[in-house]
């Protein structure tokens, strides 16, 4: 069952979070549901251990294919960060 919250919020940030969650296709009240599913979920990470801004991106980031040569990701990037 849904239930209404509202929330206070720096404008800015409600403004980023809107365009973040328009390209990824979602609503604003689905990703913040996402994120605080995702903080749940992560129970047994102590919390002390790690910094706020880390923890901040907890989601954000898409797991790596175990398949993916990262050594040779890191080479092609920096061969075209120089050339």
């Amino acid at each position: 069952m849904n239930t209404k919250l509202t929330l206070s919020l720096d404008e800015i940030v409600i403004k980023e979070a809107k365009t973040l969650a328009k390209k990824k296709g979602k609503t604003l009240s689905g990703l913040i549901e996402n994120y605080l599913k995702s903080l749940l979920e992560k129970k047994e990470i102590n919390e002390d251990d790690i910094s706020e801004k880390v923890m901040n991106l907890v989601g954000c980031i898409k797991p790596i294919d175990e398949e993916l040569d990262y050594k040779k990701v890191v080479s092609d990037e920096i061969y075209k960060k120089y050339k």
